[in-house]
């Protein structure tokens, strides 16, 4: 006998396994009682708790190709989810053919998105373009679609459904207090465009706090960032960590005195709201942030971090707070009390729900 399909398949081409919102959905497939099947990238032992994992290298376009075609075909499971634009079109052929019911989860603009990368430009570019029309139109009447903000295209979908970033409170490592020294910390992509440099440039000039980078860095940042590492105003101060699993990420945030959220004004970040920012703030972690206008809004309003217009702003914050630990303590006062505040069912238990819901099967409250 071949081996039991599982409820649901959680199916990407670019995604690493370890990335933090495939880890809250499938976590919360898992609290509904579902199976759940993943195939990305990286190291199978990244992949999330209780699910089966398959992963592929990274390799080239050519291979990211393939594997939109190639994964739908080979996952068996009854409800497809798919993470990126590419693999849309075969998902839904898929799930034509062969009876499946079909999940598009859609967490960028990606036509924005295209703006902000360097490749996506002549015959490469349109190709994309034309990729991310076509499965946004497709994405627009599959069984669910789930966005990760209002503003997020499809904006009109047969079953849509908006599932912010929220965080997942299980993943999440707080500590009992903070670290002796001034340490700050950034969780995600690292790239100029998320502010990688700014935030180097910051720490640079308070020679009494060390940062912590946790995430993949693009390739084209890589080689500047090496060599600005090794320079010696920062030798030493700034870590690299590359990718981790989500537990293994707040683990090494915890303690910290800040998180920094630097994006610059892109198209494609100028309304969002990133999950770091939420993150932070549910771990009862200040925030030090630029002054895009919702995560600004947010910092403002619950009071628990400081927004800043350049790097020297930023500098100068966390000079003050390496002085006096005054002013922070009541700004992580501010995060707990936010957090705090959030407790209850998340947006993915949500989607879990009508997943389930999808599969007739009885749902846990």
């Amino acid at each position: 006998m071949g081996a039991l399909r599982s409820d649901v398949g959680i199916v990407s081409a670019g995604h690493d396994v370890a990335d933090a919102r495939l880890h809250k959905i499938a976590a919360a497939l898992v609290r509904q009682g579902l199976s759940v099947e993943v195939f990305g990238l990286g190291d199978v032992t990244g992949g999330p708790r209780d699910a089966r994992v398959v992963t592929s290298p990274r390799g080239s376009l050519i291979r990211r190709a393939f594997r939109a075609v190639n994964s739908p075909l080979r996952c068996r499971a009854k409800v497809l989810i798919t993470l990126d634009p590419d693999v849309v079109p075969v998902a839904r052929a898929v799930g034509a053919l062969r009876g499946r019911k079909v999940v598009v989860d859609v967490h960028e603009d990606y036509a924005r998105l295209l703006a902000d990368r360097a490749w996506a430009r002549g015959a490469l570019g349109l190709g994309a373009k034309l990729v991310v029309r076509l499965s946004t139109k497709l994405a627009a009447s599959a069984d669910i679609t789930s966005v990760v903000d209002h503003h997020i295209p499809p904006t009109t979908a047969r079953h849509r459904m908006v599932v912010e970033n929220m965080p997942d409170l299980g993943l999440l490592s707080s500590a009992d207090g903070v670290d002796p020294e001034p340490r700050a910390v950034y969780v995600g992509d690292l790239r100029e465009s998320r502010g990688l440099f700014d935030m180097v440039e910051a720490v640079a000039r308070v020679p009494e706090w060390t940062l912590d980078l946790v995430g993949p860095v693009a390739p084209g940042d890589a080689a500047r960032l090496r060599e600005r590492l090794l320079e010696p105003d920062v030798a030493g101060r700034v870590r690299l960590h590359g990718r981790k699993p989500p537990a293994e990420a707040w683990r090494i945030v915890a303690g910290a005195w800040v998180g920094l959220v630097f994006l610059r004004e892109t198209p494609a970040f100028r309304e969002a709201m990133p999950t770091k920012l939420y993150e932070y703030l549910a771990s009862g972690m200040p925030v030090l942030t630029t002054r895009l206008p919702r995560q600004a809004a947010l910092v403002e309003q619950t009071g628990a971090g400081v927004v800043v217009d350049s790097v020297d702003d930023a500098a100068s914050a966390l000079r003050r707070w390496s002085e006096s630990r005054t002013e922070l303590d009541v700004l992580a006062k501010a995060a707990h009390d936010w957090a705090t505040a959030q407790q209850g069912a998340s947006p993915y238990d949500e989607l879990a729900v009508a997943v389930a819901r999808l599969l007739g099967r009885d749902v846990h409250a």
